[in-house]
């Protein structure tokens, strides 16, 4: 067949002249395939005949035309059918010739069924193709550098063993509402972790219900089992649930408020004319330069709103502790610990898609999707400043103002 290639190399219809070479050759190798396949399943039945004499395995024509979806693009076939007059003695049914290449069900190969999830999970809402499109290219070549492939959730799903201390921030998301079989709301309870060397990764994901204290101990009865230690500072939000779990487990763990969600519980105590004001208050106590700076900011936060709205400031006051703690580790590290933000920016994702495709569809699937989006992500988490810290943090060591603290001559001998 000749055909008329302009000075881009693609034909009259639009098509590349290279995809069309590619698609009839694999539609030819595929063909030639399949028809070996049946001769091989009748000559090795060529010796099965009934009371007539005649065989029982013979070929019949062809199926009907279809298109199945390759990586090199739609490929039209005609698979070869075969009429097995064997009857199976123990159902009664006649045999039927099955293709191991060509399935009867099959419309697309397993590539695509593989890249089609990989689409939705890295390219419909954050841009990220690579994975998916390297998938089909066999290569990354030629794409922005490859930010990482889904691992296999046979694999990546299971429990595995947790070595080195790991300052835990904990944070519990909703996602996607659903509603289990008698009653409650289920969630996903999801624990990151900064390890030794300051990298973070995810430490625990498990489904669980509402704020439940129960679930949340369960998840981290889990890490102990698995090996983690009891961490120096945990970071979440007010969720009553996770600190309740956190006092049973781990008791000796330090509490730290998240600086994103009490300002927008207290304001939200404030009418809209106040909150300017009382929102640039808050900023400063998380910014200050230090704990005394911010102890002094939240006694001033106490002057000017205290009077006309007492509710706003005792949401501060109440936990000054827990809001506070993390000027008690080093100046470099408090960025990191004064909120949840790692989890939060991940699940923006996860919101993203499930208002695309209304909700996951079951609890197994929304646990399994977050489970990919979080892996995903963590590999391009940012470490935490001066990681080098964060084995002294793990030590005990005491700091004063954001800075390593000298021990005492008595006790340094």
């Amino acid at each position: 067949m000749v055909s008329v290639v302009n000075d881009y190399g693609t034909t009259a219809n639009g098509s590349s002249l290279i995809d069309q070479i590619v698609r009839e050759g694999a539609r030819r190798m595929l063909a030639a395939a399949l028809e070996a396949e049946v001769d091989a399943y009748i000559a090795e039945l060529a010796d099965r005949r009934g009371e007539n004499g005649r065989r029982l395995v013979v070929r019949n024509g062809y199926h009907q035309p279809r298109k199945v979806t390759t990586a090199a693009g739609a490929v039209e076939m005609k698979a070869p059918r075969v009429n097995d007059k064997r009857v199976d003695a123990e159902t009664g049914e006649r045999r039927r010739f099955s293709s191991a290449i060509l399935p009867s069900w099959c419309r697309k190969s397993p590539k695509i069924s593989e890249v089609l999830p990989l689409l939705y999970l890295h390219g419909l809402s954050s841009g990220d193709f690579v994975p998916a499109l390297e998938q089909i290219l066999s290569s990354a070549a030629g794409l922005s550098p490859a930010r990482g492939h889904a691992p296999d959730p046979a694999v990546a799903g299971r429990p595995r063993r947790l070595h080195g201390p790991r300052p835990v921030r904990g944070r519990l998301r909703r996602h996607p509402p659903q509603r289990p079989p008698g009653g409650g709301q289920s969630l996903r309870l999801v624990l990151v972790g900064v390890r030794a060397d300051g990298s973070k990764e995810l430490v625990a994901l498990k489904d669980g219900y509402r704020q439940s204290g129960e679930s949340w101990a369960d998840l981290l009865r889990g890490c102990g089992r698995r090996g983690m230690r009891a961490p120096v500072l945990a970071v979440g939000d007010g969720a009553l649930g996770f600190w309740k779990a956190l006092a049973e487990v781990f008791p000796e763990i330090r509490e730290q408020r998240c600086w994103i969600h009490k300002p927008a519980n207290v304001l939200d105590s404030m009418p809209k004319s106040a909150q300017p004001g009382a929102k640039k208050a808050t900023q400063d106590i998380y910014n200050a330069e230090g704990k005394q700076h911010a102890e002094a900011a939240i006694k001033t936060f106490a002057q000017l709103y205290g009077a006309k709205f007492p509710k706003a400031v005792k949401k501060i006051t109440d936990d000054q502790e827990q809001l506070l703690a993390f000027y008690d580790l080093f100046a470099e590290h408090c960025i990191h610990l004064r909120t949840t933000n790692p989890i939060e920016s991940t699940f923006s994702t996860v919101r993203l898609r499930t208002k695309v495709t209304r909700g996951a569809g079951s609890r197994t699937a929304a646990l399994a999707m977050v489970f990919k989006f979080v892996d995903s992500a963590q590999q391009r988490w940012r470490a935490v400043n001066a990681p080098h810290l964060v084995a002294l943090v793990r030590a005990g060591a005491r700091f004063e103002r954001g800075h390593l603290a000298e021990r005492p001559e008595a006790h340094a001998a």
